[in-house]
């Protein structure tokens, strides 16, 4: 992957109906929207990691390797964590998939009918 996938990823999440960086501790430079966390995000010069909440794909996501359910109890309610190593970061196409899926689970209807109508 030529460009970095987690700027490239944060970049493109921005672009969502309301979203905005939200950094709730060092380490992390999350997307949120209406201040609701829909994509956990490590900041620039860290590792590759991404937790979302996938309420229709995280069984199939959790199949994968580097795939774990979200700490903190997350897991539970549909968060997934990614960590894999640089070689295997998944192509930007599916990141946002995973992405886009969280942040339709956790923004208003309204903002989510808006994303839609710009398609």
């Amino acid at each position: 992957m030529s460009e970095d996938p987690t700027r490239a990823l944060r970049a493109w999440g921005l672009t969502l109906p309301g979203a905005h960086s939200k950094s709730p501790w060092p380490g992390h430079d999350d997307l949120a929207v209406k201040d609701k966390t829909f994509a956990y995000l490590a900041a620039d010069g860290e590792p590759f990691s991404l937790s979302c909440k996938l309420p229709y794909t995280h069984e199939v996501a959790l199949d994968l390797p580097y795939a774990k359910p979200a700490a903190y109890g997350l897991g539970k309610s549909g968060w997934v964590t990614f960590t894999p190593a640089e070689a295997d970061i998944p192509p930007l196409a599916q990141l946002k998939e995973w992405v886009e899926e969280s942040y339709r689970a956790q923004a208003p209807r309204r903002l989510v009918k808006e994303w839609d109508s710009r398609a």
